[in-house]
């Protein structure tokens, strides 16, 4: 049926992702290699990387700090040398942040957090626009925002100013990008299930002093399902946006969170 055969990304879609070492980046990356894509991922943390490595064999990988841009620029190098170019950039990597009030987040805290989440989107695409627009005829940009890209959150605003600011960014590169055949959206997760969101959860439990069970279920009552995504919720709608199906959505920031209704 060809309505099903649309949601299959194309057989050896050339794909790198950031930040991938382990969580959505990992768990994107094996559903695009299950897919039958050719599959190139970054992160900062080496060990993380042959972790992954030794369960996905035909995985590439590379090292950098995507904070910095001249290791941006040589991941992004390597990638096109060994996949022979790319079809589709995931800007995944991103870190919490400081949870606090504003007067109390560290200038270095600040400045690390909008390195890392946003300076690092512009750092990759920089470097892989002009391959997308030279190599590929179903290029994609698919950019890992956060529920906090359209919701206000407290304590945790320069987490929640980075994912804003990447909203706006694809809206822009959607309209700059349309007449080169590049698709860019966004992917909007909730409250995904997992180590990172544990200390997320522990993090804001400590600044307004309730216990961890409390803020966990504080969380819950906010998603309108009563339950977390997980990681592989996102990676399937990375593969959608990548597939066919997804040939003509673009500009857009899809929310996969149960409907957050407040943070």
């Amino acid at each position: 049926m060809r309505t099903i055969e649309l949601l299959k990304p194309r057989p050896g879609l050339r794909v790198l992702i950031s930040g991938a070492g382990a969580g959505i980046g990992a768990a994107m990356a094996e559903a695009f290699l299950e897919a039958g894509a050719n599959v190139y991922v970054c992160d900062v943390v080496p060990s993380a990387l042959e972790k992954l490595r030794e369960q996905n064999p035909t995985l590439h990988t590379g090292v950098a700090d995507v904070a910095v841009r001249e290791q941006v620029d040589r991941v992004v190098d390597d990638a096109r040398a060994k996949l022979g170019g790319i079809d589709v950039l995931i800007n995944n990597a991103g870190i919490a942040g400081p949870t606090g009030e504003v007067e109390n987040i560290a200038p270095e805290e600040w400045e690390r957090t909008m390195s890392t989440n946003l300076n690092s989107q512009y750092y990759f695409l920089r470097k892989a626009v002009p391959i997308l627009k030279e190599t590929s005829d179903c290029a994609t940009i698919i950019a890992i925002s956060s529920v906090a890209g359209r919701l206000g959150y407290a304590f945790r605003t320069p987490y929640s100013s980075t994912k804003w600011a990447i909203v706006g960014l694809v809206k822009s590169l959607a309209i700059e990008l349309g007449p080169s055949n590049i698709r860019v959206n966004a992917i909007l997760p909730g409250v995904v299930e997992g180590e990172r969101m544990d200390r997320v959860i522990a993090a804001r439990a400590e600044s307004t002093g309730v216990s961890f069970e409390t803020m966990r279920e504080e969380y819950l009552r906010k998603i309108s399902l009563r339950r977390m995504v997980t990681v592989d919720d996102i990676a399937a709608t990375a593969l959608f946006l990548a597939s066919p199906a997804g040939q003509n959505i673009s500009g857009q920031a899809i929310s996969v969170d149960g409907n957050v209704e407040y943070l």
